[in-house]
């Protein structure tokens, strides 16, 4: 069986694909935040 390390694999890629999710959620959220307002300010 091989032995493992913990912390000593590489995880570069992994960390940019998890950045780069929360950056289009953040985003995606801020923008449906924001069309939400401008509907309640049309319809008021």
């Amino acid at each position: 069986m091989a032995d493992h390390e913990h912390g000593k694999m590489d995880i570069s890629n992994q960390e940019k694909t998890f950045d780069g999710f929360m950056w289009f959620v953040s985003r995606g959220t801020i923008a449906i935040i924001v069309v939400l307002i401008v509907l309640a300010l049309v319809n008021a």
